[in-house]
């Protein structure tokens, strides 16, 4: 069973049709002891990542997620819940869970000639993303060079760079798809990305 963690953030609904479709079942929640026996977690969200870390806590689910993750159950974070799997945001100077090393910042921070440029940020719409690193288990069966759907300002920058499993181009190599161990996360959003996002999801709840 799929744990949906629901902390108040949007776009959860796009997920659970996205879920519906592949008829996998699963249980959305704003309740931690409603989702301890789920054997995988889904963790999605819009927004800020202070914001998003102030309703983790106050829920409970930041301590739950980082037990269900060190007991050894898989979870994966879109969007805002990739970026919050880190350890600081630049966003609202939050800390975060800490579950990958790294932090993340704004595309301005990382390349300031972005700006100059009037790159637009947010990098929203449709992008390619390209492998690196070796094989990831929620890519297997989808094509390289992949389009996906993007909406975000802040850019995961992990320590390590061998956990990026795939990334894009937009101004910056942005880092589009992480693993370490059991812990995944897509920065764009796999429920609007038609039947490459599709199958990354059928992917991970197959795991």
């Amino acid at each position: 069973m799929v744990g949906i963690i629901d902390f108040n953030a949007g776009n959860i609904t796009s997920l659970e049709r996205a879920l519906d479709y592949l008829k996998i079942p699963y249980i959305r929640s704003k309740n931690p002891s409603e989702l301890k026996d789920c054997d995988r977690f889904m963790f999605p969200g819009d927004g800020d990542d202070a914001y998003a870390m102030a309703e983790l806590k106050k829920s409970g689910f930041d301590s739950f997620v980082r037990e269900q993750v060190a007991a050894g159950k898989p979870l994966l974070g879109i969007c805002v819940g990739s970026q919050i799997i880190f350890e600081h945001s630049e966003e609202g100077d939050a800390k975060c869970l800490g579950l990958v090393e790294g932090e993340i910042k704004h595309f301005y921070t990382i390349e300031p000639k972005m700006k100059e440029e009037k790159i637009k940020v947010p990098h929203m719409g449709w992008n390619n993303i390209t492998f690196e690193n070796g094989d990831c288990p929620i890519l297997a069966g989808i094509i390289n060079d992949s389009d996906v759907y993007f909406v975000h300002s802040f850019v995961i920058c992990p320590n390590d760079r061998s956990v990026v499993k795939a990334s894009a181009e937009y101004g910056i190599k942005v880092p589009a798809v992480i693993q370490k161990g059991n812990v995944f996360a897509c920065q764009f959003h796999p429920e609007k990305s038609g039947i490459t996002g599709l199958k990354i999801i059928e992917n991970f709840c197959k795991l």
